[in-house]
């Protein structure tokens, strides 16, 4: 990886999916030839940090349902642009084509999913939740010269209500959430498989790393991304980092 990477990207972890985690990182890193900087969000490390008090939500789908909101505070730069996703996608294009084009007006940018969830319950076997915006806070292009993206301080994601976090009501004017073309944030499952594939893939309901989910469009792509990641020293070092 260079020294100055040209592109931080954050990841929401979860302890229930850490192989999902490491094969989305892996793809991330793999078609930017490690020219980004990838770090995960894990909710037990910015809770001893104190960036995150709020109590703990045993009925949240993930660990990072809200600590997402973090990704600025983290990145701690007044300018440029920073990436959040969840964990659970596979990059099949360098993500660094996401920040071309970018208007410095725009809050921050998201695909602007309209549907309605195909699935009731989801990944290991919670429920899905329906609510306004829903999924557009999954990959965020946070603009950290925008003062809306600065004052989203982790005093106001641990205070403010899930429903103001995940439908950005903190950008003042709504303008100034920009759009991105649906295949960056493509939801398999929940969309007709294209002829193209997409840009990046989205198991929102869950993927091929659950028993359950083998057969879901692009399980081939997610499988030969991890038999990428098990061969290599990333994989080998791991176990040693997580023992620390």
């Amino acid at each position: 990886m260079t020294e100055t990477p040209s592109a931080k990207i954050y990841v929401g972890y979860d302890t229930r999916e850490d192989i999902a985690w490491q094969v989305a990182r892996h793809s991330l890193l793999r078609h930017s030839n490690g020219e980004v900087a990838v770090y995960p969000i894990r909710q037990s490390v910015v809770r001893e940090l104190g960036l995150y008090t709020r109590p703990i939500d045993a009925t949240a789908t993930t660990e990072f349902s809200l600590t997402r909101f973090l990704t600025p505070y983290l990145a701690a730069q007044t300018e440029g642009w920073v990436v959040f996703c969840d964990c659970d996608f596979l990059y099949t294009t360098d993500v660094r084509g996401v920040l071309d084009g970018l208007d410095p007006e725009k809050a921050v940018y998201v695909v602007q999913h309209e549907y309605d969830p195909s699935q009731m319950v989801k990944m290991d076997g919670k429920k899905q939740t329906v609510y306004p915006r829903k999924n557009w806070s999954s990959f965020m292009v946070f603009n950290c010269a925008h003062p809306d993206v600065q004052a989203l301080t982790p005093q106001v994601v641990n205070s403010a209500s899930p429903a103001f976090l995940h439908r950005f009501d903190w950008i003042a004017d709504q303008s100034h959430v920009g759009a991105l073309d649906l295949d960056w944030n493509f939801l398999e499952g929940e969309y007709p498989k294209p002829d193209r594939t997409p840009r990046v893939v989205h198991y929102t309901n869950g993927g091929p790393w659950f028993d359950e989910w083998q057969n879901v469009d692009y399980a081939d792509l997610w499988l030969n991304e991890r038999d990428l990641y098990l061969r290599s020293e990333a994989a080998v070092a791991e176990p040693a980092l997580q023992d620390r």
